[in-house]
C-alpha cells in the first residue's frame, strides 16, 4: 500500500513540482494552500507525512503544526521555509516536526526527508507494538491473595537497588517477576540481561558471565563481552543460580563485593554497576548444608527474598489464566478463541499442576491447536482427562494427601505412556527432568 503525502504550501508552483516528484517516487499525494485546509484535510483522512510551509495565509505553519500535533500526535511533519532562521527551526523541532528544510527546495533532499520521516514513524510504531507484545508476554495474571501480595512486594522492591533472590518451583514464573522488577526500576530504560546457569556447560559459563579476550582458550577466535559487562547500568538476571559451580560462585561473589572483574584471559579489570536478580528452584539453605552453595554468596544475594506461590496454592487464578492463554494462542495460531465450559474449568481447578503455570499454558496451547470443536468440555483436556479417579473414591484426611494422590496417579500414567522414559515424561508434563525426579522421590515412585 502506497504512503500518502499532504503538501501544505500557498505557492501553486511548489505544490505542483513537489506533487510530480513525490508521485514519481510512488507516493499518493494531495495538496492544499493553507493551514486551515490542512486541518480540514486531516479530518477526512490521515497521512503518512505532511510537508508544511512555515509562511501561510491565515494561521501560519507553526500554529498549524501545534494544533495538529495536539489532535494527531503521531503524524510525521517536515517543515519547509524560505526564511530558514535557527529560531524557527528550533521551535519547529520542539513542537514535534521531524525535519526542517529551507527553500529553494532541493527535490532530492525533500524526498529523502519524507522517506526518513515515514521510516522513523514505522520504527516507532513497530517498537510500540513490540513493547506491548512483550508486556502481554510477561503479564502476571491473577487476583488471588498470593498474587496481590506478590505485586505489592514488587512495587516496593523494584525502585530500589537491592539484590533480589526469587524462590519458586519450576514453571511458577520466576522470570516474569524478575522482568517486572526491572521494568518498574530506575534501570528500566537499560537492557534486561539474563543467563540460565543450569543451561550453560561448566567450561563455558565463566566466559558467558565475564567475557573473554581473543586466544583465551581453544576456540576463542575473537574477544567477547560477558553478561556482567553488557548489564553495566542495567539488570542482570541469574536464573537457576543454585546450579552454579562453587568455582563460578566465588567469582560472582567477588564481582558483587568489588563491582569489577577480569574477562577470561585478561589481566585488566572492568568496573561495572549491575543490579543482580537471582532465581532458584532449590532451597539454598539446604544446598549450603550439603556443601553445594557458598553461604557468603547466599547472604549477598538474599537481600530481598521473594517466594513465588505454586499454582496449586492459587487455583482461583486458573480461570483467568486459561482465558489469557486462550486469547494468546488463538491469536498466534489464527484461530477463533475457544469457549471453556465450567466443567473444564472445574476439572483444571481440582488438579494440582506439578508443572505449575507452564504446564497449564502447555495444556491450553494443545487444546487450541489440536481440538476442532469450539466448545471445550472436561473430557477434551488432553493431559487431565482420566488422569485420576474422582475425589469421592478416596477417603482423604487432608488436602495435601489428596494433592499428592492425584499427582502420584498422574505421574504414573505419564510414565506408562512413555514406557518409563523420564525425559519424555517431563517433556509431556511441561516440567524440568530434575524437578520430575525430585517429585518421584518425594512421592515414593520408583525410578524406571
Amino acid at each position: 500500500m502506497a504512503h500518502s503525502i499532504l503538501i501544505v504550501d500557498d505557492e501553486p508552483g511548489i505544490r505542483k513540482s513537489l506533487t510530480g516528484v513525490l508521485e514519481d517516487e510512488g507516493f499518493v499525494v494531495s495538496s492544499v494552500g493553507s493551514g486551515e485546509d490542512c486541518l480540514r484535510a486531516l479530518e477526512r483522512r490521515l497521512y503518512s507525512c505532511i510537508l508544511l510551509d512555515v509562511w501561510l495565509p491565515g494561521i501560519d505553519g507553526l500554529e498549524t503544526l501545534e494544533r495538529l500535533k495536539v489532535i494527531y500526535p503521531d503524524v510525521s511533519v517536515v517543515m519547509i521555509s524560505g526564511h530558514g532562521r535557527i529560531e524557527t527551526a528550533v521551535r519547529s523541532t520542539k513542537l514535534g516536526a521531524f525535519d526542517f528544510i529551507e527553500k529553494p527546495l532541493s527535490l532530492e533532499k525533500t524526498v529523502l526527508a519524507v522517506k526518513n520521516a515515514i521510516r522513523q514513524r514505522e520504527l516507532e510504531t513497530t517498537n510500540s507494538e513490540m513493547q506491548a507484545k512483550l508486556g502481554r508476554s510477561y503479564a502476571m495474571i491473577g487476583d488471588s491473595v498470593p498474587m496481590r501480595a506478590l505485586r505489592q512486594q514488587i512495587a516496593y522492591a523494584a525502585p530500589t537497588s537491592g539484590r533480589v533472590l526469587i524462590y519458586g518451583e519450576s514453571g511458577t514464573g520466576k522470570e516474569l517477576v524478575a522482568r517486572a522488577l526491572h521494568s518498574q526500576s530506575q534501570r528500566a530504560s537499560r537492557p534486561f540481561i539474563e543467563i540460565n546457569c543450569a543451561a550453560i556447560p561448566e567450561e563455558l559459563i565463566e566466559s558467558e558471565l565475564f567475557g573473554h579476550v581473543k586466544g583465551a582458550f581453544t576456540g576463542a577466535t575473537q574477544a567477547k563481552r560477558g553478561k556482567f559487562e553488557r548489564a553495566d547500568g542495567a539488570t542482570l538476571f541469574l536464573d537457576e543460580v543454585g546450579d552454579m559451580s562453587l568455582r563460578t560462585q566465588s567469582k560472582v561473589l567477588r564481582v558483587l563485593e568489588e563491582q569489577r572483574f577480569e574477562p577470561v584471559g585478561s589481566e585488566t579489570s572492568i568496573t561495572v554497576d549491575v543490579r543482580l536478580i537471582a532465581a532458584t528452584n532449590k532451597r539454598l539453605e539446604e544446598e549450603i548444608e550439603r556443601g553445594n552453595f557458598r553461604s557468603d554468596l547466599f547472604y549477598r544475594l538474599n537481600v530481598i527474598p521473594f517466594e513465588i506461590p505454586p499454582l496449586r496454592e492459587r487455583l482461583e487464578d486458573v480461570p483467568q489464566l486459561v482465558e489469557y492463554f486462550n486469547q494468546e494462542f488463538s491469536l498466534t495460531n489464527k484461530r477463533i478463541p475457544k469457549i471453556f465450559k465450567p466443567s473444564a474449568i472445574e476439572r483444571m481447578q481440582i488438579y494440582t499442576w506439578p508443572g505449575n503455570v507452564r504446564e497449564l499454558r502447555n495444556t491450553v496451547e494443545r487444546v487450541i491447536i489440536m481440538h476442532t470443536r469450539h466448545v471445550i468440555e472436561a473430557d477434551d483436556l488432553p493431559i487431565l482427562s482420566g488422569e485420576a479417579p474422582p475425589a469421592s473414591s478416596y477417603n482423604f484426611d487432608s488436602y495435601r494427601e489428596a494433592s499428592e494422590t492425584y499427582e502420584r496417579e498422574y505421574i504414573l500414567r505419564k510414565l506408562t505412556e512413555t514406557e518409563g522414559n523420564v525425559s519424555r515424561t517431563a517433556e509431556l508434563m511441561g516440567i524440568d527432568r530434575s524437578h520430575l525426579y525430585r517429585r518421584m522421590k518425594n512421592l515414593g515412585i520408583q525410578r524406571p
